[in-house]
């Protein structure tokens, strides 16, 4: 067997059935059960091992090849799969007790899929066109049937769409760089393009703004399946490039570089969160903050640095999670999403408005929620390098945190004699409480997740090391 037959063309065949079976349970069921089937795997069966099972014998092997092109999956991998396709179950399960499990989870497979092919091609460049796919495939995710698409939907794919060429053809300015490595021309060439090309991956302030009307014009759920997914594996993508070049890797600019854009990210996300008055917006500039975290931790290059911009992932799964659910619950009472439309709905729903409420604060890093303690070491090492920027990014949280008040002090203005109830479904508060149940675990015992995070850095060669 392959591991990636296993990993990649198993969750995109799934995906493919799945949008003929119409039963949101059985969909949430299925998809849910792969998915942590594969993360199960992923942790448990190291690859090129060989197992039997029974009169059965079989070996995961790492090298797929197809078309002339090669997918290499390597036990060096498997935390990294472990997280992903735990994650993704995390997101279909919860989807069915919103009702979006069908919207979301066949092409939600197989645009997990495409993006596990990303990291895995060689040439490593062909990943580019693997993302692009992906982002055409969440069109139909994000866009119900006879609507038109709004301004973020063709922002979103317009910016994605252009950081392709860009990064195509740094690839190709990176075959003269290898084969001459003293072209100082070609190289600053390529730095340019794969800064600018990575500049509208990231969605990189000021071209960020379909990231905030994406989040007011679809459904938060989905959104903010995309706003996961996305960032995360163009992280990966660009760490990847960092670790892969040794011309970009040992730039002495590089660390300044990063940390600047980093900081920009958390301080502008925060700042703009704090004035807006529409949640879907503030869930938008949330992204934007942890991009900028990642970017910052990324920056300091080190063992700690590149331990840090993993241990971000899982905070910031069950925050936004956490966050996206309580505002698709929300929304069912609501027209919109501005403060306006969510007035007082904190009374007829509890569970979602404090789901808000906690993630938005862990996402801010408040003292005893998951985001703190990895924000707290973020912090610490940042000072030892730059005070300003340091001091940005306190200022980004706290813009961040404003906006979470100015938000539970709209859901919470309802008249007096309005009565308290709890008009979730009972799979909708079991898994908002559980969310509340991590993000106060994860703030009181960050180490919990170092069993699977500190494998997580094996996947790069040279970063950390």
């Amino acid at each position: 067997m392959n591991a990636s037959i296993l990993w990649i063309f198993l969750p995109m065949g799934a995906g493919t059935i799945l949008l003929f079976l119409r039963n949101e349970r059985w969909v949430a069921f299925v998809a849910g059960s792969l998915s942590a089937l594969l993360a199960l795997i992923a942790w448990l069966l190291p690859i090129e091992n060989a197992y039997a099972i029974g009169n059965y014998a079989f070996k995961l092997s790492s090298t797929f090849e197809i078309l002339g092109r090669r997918l290499i999956l390597t036990a060096n991998e498997q935390p990294m799969l472990t997280l992903i396709y735990g994650a993704a179950a995390f997101w279909f399960i919860a989807s069915s007790s919103i009702g979006k499990a069908h919207r979301l989870i066949p092409l939600g497979l197989i645009v997990t899929g495409l993006l596990v092919a990303s990291l895995a091609v060689e040439p490593f460049l062909y990943a580019a066109l693997l993302i692009e796919v992906a982002v055409l495939l969440t069109t139909p995710l994000l866009l119900p049937p006879h609507q038109k698409p709004g301004r973020g939907l063709l922002r979103f794919i317009t910016f994605q769409t252009l950081a392709m060429p860009l990064i195509l053809f740094t690839g190709w300015l990176l075959r003269g760089i290898e084969a001459d490595p003293g072209a100082n021309a070609l190289i600053r060439q390529a730095a340019i393009l794969l800064g600018i090309g990575f500049v509208f991956l990231l969605a990189v302030i000021p071209f960020h703004t379909w990231i905030p009307l994406l989040g007011e014009e679809s459904s938060p759920y989905l959104t903010g399946f995309v706003f996961w997914v996305f960032p995360t594996f163009a992280l990966l993508f660009g760490a990847g490039f960092i670790d892969r070049y040794a011309w970009i890797r040992t730039a002495p600019q590089l660390p300044s570089i990063l940390s600047a854009v980093g900081a920009l990210m958390v301080a502008g996300g925060g700042l703009l969160a704090a004035i807006q008055n529409n949640l879907g917006r503030i869930l938008g500039y949330a992204v934007l903050v942890e991009t900028g975290f990642s970017l910052l931790a990324l920056s300091l290059l080190e063992a700690q640095g590149i331990e840090l911009f993993f241990l971000l992932f899982v905070p910031r799964l069950i925050a936004m999670g956490l966050l996206a659910l309580g505002l698709e619950t929300l929304k069912k009472d609501a027209a919109g999403l501005d403060f306006a439309q969510v007035r007082g709905l904190a009374r007829p729903w509890p569970f979602a408005a404090a789901s808000l409420l906690l993630a938005a604060l862990s996402l801010a890093g408040l003292p005893a929620l998951a985001g703190f303690p990895i924000r707290l070491a973020i912090w610490e090492s940042l000072a030892t390098v730059s005070l300003p920027a340091t001091a940005w990014t306190l200022v980004g949280s706290l813009g961040l945190g404003i906006a979470a008040l100015r938000a539970a002090a709209a859901l919470v203005a309802a008249p007096a004699q309005a009565a308290w109830e709890a008009r979730e479904s009972w799979p909708e508060r079991l898994f908002m409480s559980l969310g509340w149940l991590v993000l106060f675990g994860l703030g009181a015992f960050p180490q919990w997740m170092i069993p699977l995070l500190n494998r997580l850095p094996a996947i790069f060669e040279h970063l950390g090391h």
